[in-house]
């Protein structure tokens, strides 16, 4: 059984940082993308940033210059570095990714979700 476990998350104030992780576990064959999302109270949940297994990167407009989303693949583990935090950017963060248990096998991902709350 394949689960993601973020970790990481919490409260700090306005111009702040926090690194959030995500940790694969169960049985993997590969990963492909890995991601982070984000929703906050009464909107709905929002692509953050991904990566793919090959390193490319996308973000959304509201983090970009802000957030970096790394991996590393040996650890099976995604990263969301963010710094210059804002009050917006309070939510519960998600992480996702397409793993393939077996070869040719995908299925996505979801974990349980940390809070950032980010106070004025």
């Amino acid at each position: 059984q394949v689960q993601l476990v973020e970790s990481g998350g919490g409260l700090v104030q306005a111009g702040g940082s926090l690194r959030l992780s995500c940790a694969a576990s169960g049985m993997i064959f590969s990963i492909n993308n890995m991601g982070w999302y984000r929703q906050a109270p009464g909107k709905q949940r929002e692509l953050v940033a991904v990566i793919t297994s090959g390193g490319s990167t996308d973000y959304a407009d509201s983090v970009k210059g802000r957030f970096t989303i790394s991996r590393d693949n040996a650890k099976n583990t995604v990263y969301l570095q963010m710094n210059s935090l804002i009050p917006e950017d309070t939510a519960v963060y998600y992480c996702n990714a397409d793993i393939a248990e077996v070869a040719f096998m995908t299925s996505n991902y979801w974990g349980q979700g940390t809070q950032v709350t980010v106070s004025s």
